[in-house]
């Protein structure tokens, strides 16, 4: 990399440190969220052609289908887009994206890049009991970039168990901001969901970042906006009629513009992740992600 490159890159990690992060998140949030007719449409036509996005597998195929930047955003993709592995020893991709780093979780670490590492206690929140069920788990870290399809689906049936707000800063989640700014998972500004399978236990981080105007669950709604300063717990019961439970492939939640989502599994829960997978493998939704241990069924 040239020395031009290395303060290029130096200056946007400098700018992220100082710049009012939420301020211009929660501005952009706001604008996304307006209805604003022609300039709306124009707006989404240009981020169309920028980005390359394949209208094509939309279930609404025009910019002036939409209302609202966000309803863009968080499209919904024809039926057929997306074929869900229906192996029953199969994992599933959640998420289009890449994937940033995955692996096994040691001595309770996740790899974020080279040379950083960073505490699974503090990226479910802080404390230690939640952390726990994970230690000698795997972990997969998927980053969405500007282009894909936003909405985050269950890569395994589950019963929701418990959901954690956990407030943060928002930088930057791309792969320059990763391999620059230390605990940036665990420091960035998150929602936690918990969930019980018939093959152990599962943790789905989505990690919000800057101008990410906000997180939603399929069963909460909007969880932030607003941010808060302190953490919130809320449990949920595994039986009854107001139990949440998933098929492998429902939607869970979405992101109002792009971020990462980040995996933790229990251990001896996977047999291993999908062949030749890892840093920057492009992931496709319904895909096979990992296959689940004989031991665990």
């Amino acid at each position: 990399m040239s020395s031009k490159n290395n303060l290029s890159d130096t200056i946007k990690i400098a700018l992220q440190y100082i710049m009012p992060k939420h301020a211009i998140s929660r501005l952009v949030g706001k604008l996304a969220a307006a209805k604003m007719g022609w300039l709306t449409t124009k707006c989404i036509s240009m981020f169309i052609k920028a980005y390359g996005i394949n209208m094509g597998e939309a279930k609404l195929k025009n910019a002036s289908d939409f209302d609202t930047f966000n309803d863009f955003f968080t499209r919904e993709l024809e039926e057929g887009a997306r074929t869900i592995d229906d192996n029953d020893a199969a994992l599933c991709y959640p998420v289009d994206g890449a994937i940033s780093q995955q692996g096994d979780i040691v001595d309770g670490q996740l790899i974020q890049a080279k040379g950083f590492n960073y505490s699974l206690t503090s990226l479910l929140g802080g404390d230690e009991n939640t952390a726990t069920p994970f230690h000698g788990g795997k972990f997969s870290c998927i980053y969405l970039a500007p282009k894909d399809y936003h909405r985050i689906h269950m890569p395994m049936a589950a019963t929701l168990r418990e959901m954690i707000y956990v407030p943060g800063e928002l930088f930057s989640v791309n792969p320059l901001t990763a391999q620059n700014v230390p605990d940036l998972f665990a420091r960035n500004e998150r929602v936690v969901a918990i969930f019980d399978t018939e093959h152990g236990e599962l943790a789905m981080v989505l990690v919000g970042a800057t101008i990410v105007a906000s997180i939603e669950t399929t069963w909460a709604g909007t969880i932030t906006p607003p941010a808060g300063k302190d953490i919130f717990r809320w449990q949920y019961p595994k039986d009854g009629d107001d139990a949440i439970h998933f098929a492998k492939g429902d939607e869970m939640g979405r992101f109002k513009l792009g971020s990462t989502v980040v995996s933790a599994f229990a251990p001896n829960m996977l047999e291993e992740f999908a062949p030749d997978a890892g840093p920057e493998t492009v992931t496709r939704l319904g895909e096979l992600y990992a296959t689940v241990s004989k031991s665990s069924s």
